[in-house]
């Protein structure tokens, strides 16, 4: 259904004798099929790559795709209680964290008398001292692939905006990426010749432009040396790489952009977050549809690097199976990354035209640690199905619970949760179900004198 008029659509949450109001307005010329903004894509539009073999990118390729020249941080690990020590290729030289100090020697003089000294020594390995600099908060990290963590991460992230269905999260991205989540998605669309963060429609909800969104990351990124983000880019109107790179160097995320050695990359072929910290190659870009990594190789392709589980799922059960990328075998599936999409909506109908909401009542099960629907036990069910946990923990309203969402990583992470979270919100960004127990959806609807109700 296609709606040329201007809107104020009015979402009512209503539980017993309360009511939280959800406002929406703007033009609507476009069919909008869902508020969540991710609907499978089953038209010619959405394409999957497909690699018959593994490309390997040469070192000056690499190099040349990147902005800026490579800054080792040896000087500031080894203020830090950690050792470190260089190794040389023909391509490049890293400095990896390390925590051995090597052997050393202790002599001793033994002396019975004036005349008669005897002298002994002794070798013995120094102990390794531990590394204290956290990578990602947990020093554990640091020699861990980035393939081989499990990260929380916000789903719609530059969706914050009070009071609006539309929305996916409450806090700002700042504040997110605070609180520990490591990877921020969000869909973009194409407005005249600039790129938005809007969801399916900027006229739902406009989080404003790509460059904005990528500049304040980049400042989260640049005042935290020892950690690395990814940035999962939604192209929602399938257009080419090349409009990206703008907002993304004009930014300068793109001078932090981690650049693939091969396409497309296997679990065994990620570098561990030490060798990216130590590069400052600090951010991994992916690119869910028509990525061009030949064109520009730090924007890589999301299907060929990992897969999906159902994504806007109703089901509070989160099947644990492949949805996209559609087809691929049991053997890829395993040399692949993955993400649990783990965020429950609500499907209501305006018009005949079904829309997806997040489920607000539900958040405190759904973010929580175990229980059936829980992000825990879904997160349990993916490991036992596939002998590894989920790479990424895709959520809506990660604060919800104080922090249960992070405590389930680490959980699959073999490290403790121990920090405090969530950010404080401001008065003016409360959860439109705040102080509710029970839910139903009214839609409400007006437009310019036309009544669309029924």
């Amino acid at each position: 259904m296609f709606l040329s008029l201007h809107i104020g659509l009015l979402v009512a949450v209503e539980a017993y004798a309360q009511i939280s109001v959800l406002t929406l307005s703007g033009s609507n010329t476009r069919s909008v099929p869902n508020l969540g903004g991710d609907l499978v894509p089953t038209g010619t539009e959405a394409t999957y790559a497909s690699y018959a073999s593994t490309i390997t990118v040469s070192s000056s390729t690499a190099a040349s795709s990147v902005n800026g020249s490579m800054s080792l941080l040896s000087s500031s690990i080894a203020g830090s209680n950690a050792s470190t020590a260089t190794s040389s290729t023909t391509s490049r030289t890293v400095t990896i964290l390390t925590g051995s100090h090597g052997a050393s020697s202790t002599a001793s003089l033994n002396a019975t008398t004036a005349q008669n000294v005897t002298a002994t020594q002794t070798t013995s390995m120094a102990p390794q001292p531990t590394n204290t600099q956290p990578c990602n908060q947990y020093p554990e990290f640091c020699t861990r692939k980035y393939s081989n963590i499990t990260y929380v991460a916000a789903h719609n992230s530059p969706f914050t905006n009070p009071n609006n269905a539309a929305a996916n999260q409450q806090l700002s991205v700042t504040q997110q990426l605070d609180d520990g989540i490591r990877m921020l998605q969000g869909q973009t669309h194409l407005v005249g010749n600039t790129l938005y963060y809007c969801h399916t429609s900027c006229d739902l909800l406009n989080a404003g432009t790509a460059q904005s969104y990528f500049a304040n990351i980049t400042s989260w990124v640049k005042a935290h040396p020892y950690d690395v983000v990814t940035v999962l880019i939604g192209n929602g109107d399938y257009i080419g790489v090349g409009n990206f790179t703008s907002p993304l160097e004009s930014s300068g995320l793109a001078a932090y952009a981690y650049t693939p050695p091969k396409i497309p990359m296997s679990l065994s072929d990620w570098p561990t977050l030490s060798e990216m910290i130590l590069t400052n190659k600090r951010v991994v870009i992916f690119l869910d549809y028509d990525a061009n990594q030949s064109l520009v190789p730090y924007i890589q392709d999301e299907f060929s690097q990992l897969w999906e589980t159902p994504f806007d799922p109703t089901n509070q059960s989160f099947p644990c199976t492949v949805q996209r990328p559609p087809g691929i075998s049991r053997n890829q599936s395993e040399e692949r990354m993955y993400m649990l999409n783990h965020n429950l909506n609500t499907e209501i109908s305006l018009l005949g035209t079904s829309l997806l909401v997040p489920n607000f009542p539900a958040l405190s099960v759904t973010n929580n640690v175990s229980g059936f629907g829980s992000l825990g036990l879904s997160a349990n069910q993916c490991t036992e199905e596939w002998s590894r946990p989920p790479n990424f923990l895709l959520v809506d309203y990660y604060n919800v619970d104080n922090g249960t969402v992070f405590e389930v990583a680490a959980q699959h992470n073999n490290v403790t949760y121990t920090r405090k979270c969530c950010g404080l919100v401001q008065s003016s960004a409360s959860l439109p179900w705040d102080g509710m127990r029970g839910f139903s959806v009214v839609v409400v609807a007006a437009a310019m004198g036309l009544g669309l109700i029924g």
